[in-house]
């Protein structure tokens, strides 16, 4: 037996439950995982309200996590016990001392990166490498609008654009995520809780808008996301923290040609190669420097529920990790 988070009904943080499970041996091209390092993120906040539905109850959350290889299932080739390995994405299930997973998604972990690091970048990390690669590729000269710029996600956002040579935007609640999204490469940051924030990225851009929008929040700032893109500007939409936006008619991007797109990680890493090369790029940006990855808050994996409602109720900035 060991211990992991349950979910029995869906609702607020107070339905994450800490208890034994069991979790038996790995089957066919599986591999058991004793985790070090959990990585949160807002999509485990997402299935615990059924924003995204669980395949079944209970359900253990989680889609990020780093650790030891402790059993390796028939026709797994490439991974022994003793290996550091990661996974981002599905299946969940990470919030647990110990996982069974399918061998050919979990990645091998760089000696040099401390575990904790890496589960607080894996998964944001990949986001970001696929938003600015390959949703919309950032070039010099471009002008970017990040939407919650000291989160997890956006924080990397600030930082990667930055390095590309775009001119970045960020919108934050506070004067200290404020200054945090400066540190991180935000030539610009709007305090929305004080301006609006579409005016104000008119007068930044001197009403030409900008090339893309990178919006994690959703119905609280999808209208006015639309209203900072320049003509064939992009709408990026990745999340939905403050809930689903409102539908939109086509006849509504007319005016200036925009595009809209809503990806998913699973969609750029659906190939064992698409995987290796995102991870890849992301562990060589954070081995250089390149990227600087705040590990804010930890919290010991059995507080998984304080760590969802200070996430929740915007208490926290950067990455949050569990321990086990």
């Amino acid at each position: 037996m060991v211990k992991a988070i349950r979910v029995y009904e869906l609702g607020g943080p107070e339905v994450l439950k800490w208890e034994d499970v069991e979790i038996g041996e790995p089957s066919e091209g599986e591999i058991r995982v004793k985790n070090k390092a959990i990585g949160l993120n807002f999509v485990d906040v997402y299935f615990r309200k059924g924003v995204y539905k669980a395949a079944s109850f209970p359900f253990t959350p989680g889609v990020e996590a780093v650790g030891v290889v402790t059993a390796v299932g028939p026709g797994v080739t490439g991974r022994q016990v003793g290996d550091l390995v990661a996974y981002a994405g599905r299946p969940i299930g990470s919030y647990a001392e110990e996982q069974i997973l399918p061998a050919n998604i979990v990645v091998p972990v760089p000696s040099s990166i401390d575990p904790v690091i890496v589960a607080s970048v894996l998964a944001k990390g990949m986001t970001t490498q696929f938003l600015v690669s390959r949703c919309f590729k950032v070039e010099k000269g471009h002008t970017v609008l990040v939407h919650a710029a000291a989160g997890g996600v956006g924080s990397l956002l600030c930082q990667w654009a930055n390095a590309l040579g775009a001119t970045v935007i960020g919108t934050v609640s506070t004067k200290e995520k404020a200054a945090q999204a400066k540190e991180d490469g935000a030539h610009h940051v709007i305090i929305y809780t004080e301006e609006d924030f579409v005016t104000r990225v008119n007068e930044i851009t001197s009403g030409n808008g900008v090339d893309v929008v990178y919006d994690s929040v959703g119905k609280d700032t999808f209208e006015g996301s639309l209203a900072c893109l320049k003509l064939r500007g992009y709408m990026v939409c990745f999340g939905q923290s403050s809930g689903i936006p409102d539908p939109v008619p086509l006849s509504a991007l007319a005016a200036k040609s925009l595009y809209i797109t809503r990806p998913s990680m699973m969609q750029y890493t659906a190939t064992r190669e698409e995987l290796l090369e995102t991870a890849g790029e992301v562990f060589t940006n954070v081995a250089s420097g390149a990227l600087r990855v705040r590990v804010n808050h930890t919290y010991p994996l059995s507080q998984a529920a304080q760590a969802h409602a200070d996430l929740e109720g915007r208490k926290t900035s950067g990455s949050i990790v569990l321990i086990p």
